[in-house]
Parts: C-alpha cells; sequence; structure tokens
C-alpha cells in the first residue's frame, strides 16, 4: 500500500478534527416565522452582516428549512426534503463553515458532521467580496455529487447521464435550497446573501471527489445595525 505523506498544515488539520465533535442539532420550530408571503415581501440579500453567533435552535431551524428532510416517503420511495432536486436524487450537498470548522449537513439524522477543523468561511466567498460580511458566523456552501444524479434511485431518465443536463439540474436545485434559504432568512429578519466561492480552494481543502462540484456559497447572520 503506497503510503501517503502528509505536510504540517495537512497533519494539523487531522489532529484538530479528532477533537471537533459533531453538533447534534434541535428539533425545528416549523410552526414559527411569518407567512409565506409576508416572507417573499422582505426577501433581499442583505451583504452587510454581524459577527454575532446563531443560536443552535436558530442554526437548526435554518438548515432544517434549506433542505431538511420533511417527510419519510417522498417521490420513488425516497424521504422527501423541503427542496426539490431532479428524481428526488438529492445531489445537493450542504456543507456549513463556522468559526471553529467546517461541517457536512447530514439531513437525515439532523445534525453536523466535522469534516476539517478549519475555519473556511473566507475561501466560501468569491474573489473580491471578502469586504462583505467578512465576520458573519454562517457560510454555506452548495457542492454537487454528479454521482447521485447519475444512480438516483428515482426515475432513471436518460438527461441524468448526460454532463450538460446534469449541470442544469443541479444549478436549477442548488438555487431552489437557496431560495429556501432566503425565506428563511427573512421571515425571522435575518440577513442572507448568495454568491460565488472559491471553487479551487474548497475542493482542495475539503479534499473532494472528481465527481464532486463545488458550486456556490451562502452567507447568514445578523444585519448590521446602521
Amino acid at each position: 500500500m503506497k503510503k501517503v505523506s502528509l505536510n504540517a498544515s495537512e497533519s494539523e488539520d487531522n489532529a484538530s478534527l479528532q477533537n471537533l465533535k459533531p453538533i447534534v442539532l434541535l428539533k425545528p420550530e416549523t410552526d414559527n416565522g411569518g407567512s409565506v408571503l409576508k416572507a417573499l415581501r422582505q426577501r433581499k440579500t442583505i451583504r452587510e452582516i454581524s459577527d454575532k453567533k446563531l443560536p443552535l435552535q436558530v442554526l437548526s431551524n435554518l438548515l432544517w428549512a434549506a433542505c431538511g428532510v420533511n417527510r419519510k416517503k417522498g417521490p420513488f420511495g425516497i424521504s422527501g426534503r423541503t427542496a426539490a432536486t431532479a428524481s428526488n436524487s438529492q445531489e445537493i450537498d450542504l456543507y456549513v463553515a463556522l468559526e471553529e470548522g467546517t461541517y457536512f449537513y447530514d439531513a437525515f439524522h439532523h445534525r453536523l458532521i466535522p469534516v476539517i477543523a478549519c475555519d473556511l468561511r473566507t475561501l466560501a466567498i468569491g474573489h473580491g467580496q471578502a469586504t462583505f460580511g467578512d465576520k458573519a458566523p454562517v457560510r454555506l456552501i452548495y457542492i454537487a455529487d454528479v454521482n447521485k444524479l447519475s444512480n438516483t434511485s428515482g426515475y432513471q431518465e436518460p438527461g441524468l447521464q448526460n454532463p450538460e443536463i446534469q449541470k442544469s439540474y443541479y444549478f436549477v436545485d442548488t438555487g431552489l435550497i437557496a431560495g429556501n434559504v432566503y425565506l428563511f432568512a427573512a421571515s425571522l429578519g435575518l440577513a442572507s446573501w448568495f454568491h460565488n466561492c472559491n471553487k479551487s480552494g474548497l475542493t482542495a481543502k475539503l479534499n473532494l471527489r472528481a465527481d464532486q462540484r463545488v458550486l456556490f456559497g451562502q452567507t447568514v447572520g445578523y444585519p448590521v445595525k446602521k
């Protein structure tokens, strides 16, 4: 077996990861917040975001609203999510960049699984945009798992094997999740901003497979008081 040598930075990250524990999210409060119509009226992009941390309950509600499981039996016998995906393939993985580390949102168990004990919030935003909300507490990272599209348990339409059609699907599906985040934020008076991100930097740091695609980021937090 080929021995893989790690540089000092990677070794430190791996050692720190051992101390980073999963975050068990709280049961989502589905009765809170305003009406959908009111949230639509208030929905807007807010880039000036404070460093005030989100309470665990708010973070739990946010992630569930984004793409959490809302029914055990959805299309094709698979659990359903709050955001639709092509053939219910659920190919968009949500990563959460926090100050203490970066996590994978496990929607089925409603928890955050540690990925790397490194603050990747600066990579989760595009070049030249870091001055906006640079201390914001939460940055979501949208990553497409093309393998889930190609091998979905849902309807196996021919387009699911076509790279260009796959691209159209995972871009649309990302937008559906991002729209949920915008409405959730608007309903609670939070700030939200959907933006580009450092794709190559995140791909390397998260050690992604060749069939995983970093797509976009979305920052969420409390608006700066003026």
